[in-house]
């Protein structure tokens, strides 16, 4: 989208005066142009049939189809429109852990349920993640990975002059849930080495979000707590405003969760690759998926310097192509790989 283009959005919630007020705060803003209203998640599918929309606000709790109901939909369509889900305050992390893991771009939250004032208290939040999602591409265009693919398997000789892996961490943002949904399905169940992921989100949807990956992985699933084992076959998720480092020694890893806030981002994908290339040093494959900005690039830094090798998602397939563009601009990629691709990509590593 051009920095002249207007950006067209769809306001879908089942309350009415939800409706007017996030209506009269994105067109108040300069550059976005609200084209329709919709009060429940089949109005939504038909006025984005019509209307073509860039972007949508999404309300969840609706009657007749609900939002996670049209999140299914414009993925089976490979709809182009992004979302940005609006919830009430004292929603579910459940369902909008399951929203972001179908594509939704971010959510932004209501400060009260009741029809009040205060819902304009979400303005300048709302605003600013309609740009970013405008700016995004969509998931749910790029369409599901193929069921006919062949399953990924490790191989226990490993390739010739490959180094051992003793550690994988992962850091994402924008875009992440999805991205990360898509990759561990795909990641074999006998993979010789934990996985630990940085994720950009709140903190109250990292539970829900570690128990619905648990459920559609072949690996073991968790929340991060401190002190808790990295043993092959298990993948720590870091708890969202908590940072995750890795302490021990290459054969006896161990979490340490810290909420100092001494990073712009919390958790910080750079602290937990820098405590990764301390420890497994050669030993650690970071890998830097979609997400907005430069959180990863001082830890990709490290990995490198220790002998460790980074892998980052190809722009094809990024939701935002942020924190993998600085990686490869900076000549620390070892490969760029679309998303399809990067769990073979990382089994290959091994």
């Amino acid at each position: 989208m051009s920095a002249t283009e207007r950006i067209r959005v769809l306001v879908v919630d089942d309350s009415a005066f939800a409706r007017r007020v996030l209506r009269q705060t994105l067109a108040a803003s300069p550059g976005i142009e609200v084209v329709g209203i919709a009060a429940d998640g089949l109005e939504a599918l038909e006025q984005i049939e019509q209307l073509k929309p860039d972007v949508i606000t999404l309300d969840l709790l609706m009657p007749n189809l609900d939002g996670l109901g049209v999140l299914r939909q414009l993925a089976e369509l490979r709809s182009p429109v992004r979302v940005v889900v609006v919830t009430i305050s004292d929603e579910a992390s459940e369902i909008v852990a399951e929203a972001l893991q179908l594509g939704a771009i971010s959510r932004v939250k209501k400060p009260t349920a009741l029809a009040t004032d205060r819902l304009y208290e979400l303005g300048g939040e709302l605003i600013e993640k309609v740009r970013a999602a405008a700016a995004a591409t969509s998931p749910a265009s790029r369409g599901p990975i193929a069921a006919q693919r062949p399953g990924l398997a490790t191989n226990a000789s490993g390739r010739r002059g490959a180094r051992q892996v003793k550690l994988v961490t992962v850091g994402t943002s924008t875009g992440g849930p999805h991205a990360l949904t898509r990759l561990l399905e795909e990641i074999p169940p006998d993979f010789p080495a934990p996985i630990a992921i940085a994720l950009h989100i709140p903190g109250e949807y990292t539970a829900a979000l570690a128990e619905r990956l648990d459920r559609i992985c072949a690996l073991q699933v968790r929340e991060a707590q401190d002190g808790l084992t990295l043993a092959p076959g298990t993948v720590i998720l870091a708890k969202g405003g908590r940072h995750m480092t890795i302490e021990g020694v290459p054969d006896a890893l161990r979490v340490c969760v810290d909420a100092r806030p001494q990073r712009l981002y919390s958790p910080s994908v750079d602290l937990l690759f820098e405590s990764a290339a301390r420890v497994t040093g050669s030993e650690t494959l970071g890998v830097v998926m979609t997400g907005m900005g430069d959180d990863g690039l001082l830890g990709a830094r490290a990995i490198v310097a220790a002998g460790g090798r980074v892998l980052t998602e190809a722009q094809s397939s990024c939701v935002i192509y942020g924190m993998p563009r600085c990686i490869d601009e900076a000549g620390l990629s070892t490969a760029r790989v679309p998303l399809e691709d990067m769990a073979r990509a990382i089994v290959e590593r091994l």
